[in-house]
């Protein structure tokens, strides 16, 4: 097994292996699943605004595309690395089978400080890295979306500088778009969503209170601070802790997210929140509460602190939250642990919703995404949950069963071409 501190490709493919032989696959299947289709480096210069040329190194990964076309987010982050990104191409993979949408896994990234740089430097750089991906995306081959650092500006200048490349309009090249530009409703708050409905259905399964329960955040990005409202608003649950990159807060008889957000937009962090005391993201991770939603950066949770772990449901927000060392203890001590591939699949499909609207041109309301949505979580929390149950084994083992025989099954059909 993995250490903790291995990268997040060697943790990806011991999750595979592990699965693969809890399902009896051959040693050429499990290899198959263990490396990208295909993955392209490109280093491409950008003017930076000071009359300079920066050169910048961008990456793009297809793990698989059995199931359909890939789909994954391009991420903005001075520590991007493409043995991350081969690692988050390949948990789309079998986040989308969870969830059962016909996609395959991708990701990309560039490695920048977005922070330091101008808006007319980060249109010229998602421009050219765009142009640099031409030949390995399309609205049927692989359709990028937003992920950490990007958002539905930097998808208009995807789509826009793509478009122009083809000599028309193509809104189904990317998801995660402005409403204007052909974006679905409800794509800003998918992920969190797909995130509470999963956590509804886990309090239900362990028969919990709502009225009773306390949630703790890391993370104060668009996952944590929407999460934090839904669970808030929909679920009646008690904020008692969140966190950013900065520090936490913490205040037993509740926060406001919304106040809080607010907060952080005038001041840039969570800490120094009136009537909070400000701890540390180590001390909001070992938050005695309910439910803890880590949902900032991979690691968060390793076999230092899993023992720490005082929550009785870990709803993981972020991808890749957890080590395997850290699984192992969390799921000796009982902790029900609603797994990232399943947890945070809200995400991808809405702008799985997303691409058939503009496939078809027809867009759908509010109501009827969040009742699709809905729909789809709910089926695949339980599904997990039957699984686990039934195996005896823990959620996320469980999830990887079905999401990689369900690529396998895909893989066996459609044969070895040629």
């Amino acid at each position: 097994m993995a250490s903790d501190h291995n990268n997040p490709y060697h943790v990806a493919i011991s999750q595979v292996r592990l699965v693969g032989e809890i399902l009896g696959l051959d040693g050429g299947m499990i290899e198959l699943l263990s490396r990208p289709k295909r993955e392209l480096t490109v280093n491409f210069p950008v003017p930076m605004d000071d009359g300079t040329i920066k050169i910048f190194t961008g990456y793009r990964v297809q793990h698989n595309s059995v199931r359909g076309p890939c789909k994954g987010g391009m991420r903005y982050h001075p520590e991007v690395t493409l043995d991350e990104i081969r690692a988050l191409a390949m948990w789309m993979t079998w986040k989308c089978a969870t969830v059962d949408i016909p996609y395959g896994g991708a990701k990309g990234g560039v490695i920048c400080d977005p922070k330091k740089m101008s808006s007319g430097e980060l249109e010229r750089l998602t421009r050219r890295y765009v142009s640099e991906l031409m030949p390995l995306i399309g609205p049927h081959t692989d359709i990028p979306g937003p992920d950490m650092y990007t958002d539905a500006q930097t998808m208009s200048w995807f789509m826009d500088t793509y478009s122009m490349n083809v000599g028309h309009s193509m809104p189904s090249i990317v998801t995660g778009k402005p409403i204007s530009l052909g974006g679905s409703k409800g794509r800003d708050e998918a992920t969190s969503r797909g995130l509470m409905y999963c956590v509804r259905e886990a309090m239900d399964v362990s028969d919990i209170k709502r009225k009773e329960a306390t949630v703790a955040i890391q993370g104060f990005g668009n996952v944590g601070w929407n999460a934090a409202r839904l669970l808030k608003d929909e679920l009646g649950l008690t904020i008692i802790a969140l966190s950013d990159s900065s520090g936490g807060i913490t205040k037993l008889s509740g926060l406001d997210p919304v106040s809080v957000h607010e907060h952080k937009r005038r001041t840039g962090s969570v800490q120094d929140y009136p009537g909070a005391t400000n701890i540390t993201n180590e001390e909001l991770l070992e938050t005695q509460c309910t439910v803890l939603v880590p949902a900032a950066m991979e690691n968060a949770i390793t076999s230092e602190n899993a023992d720490n772990i005082d929550a009785l449901i870990l709803a993981e927000g972020a991808n890749g939250p957890s080590t395997l060392r850290a699984d192992k203890i969390l799921a000796e001590k009982g902790t029900l642990v609603i797994p990232d591939i399943l947890c945070n699949a809200g995400g991808v499909t809405v702008s799985y919703f997303e691409w058939v609207q503009n496939l078809q041109f027809l867009y759908w309301s509010n109501v009827e995404i969040r009742e699709r949505l809905n729909e789809i979580m709910t089926y695949a929390f339980s599904k997990v949950y039957t699984t686990a149950e039934s195996k005896d084994v823990d959620m996320r083992t469980a999830a990887y069963l079905l999401s990689i025989n369900e690529v396998v099954q895909a893989t066996k059909l459609r044969g070895i071409y040629p």
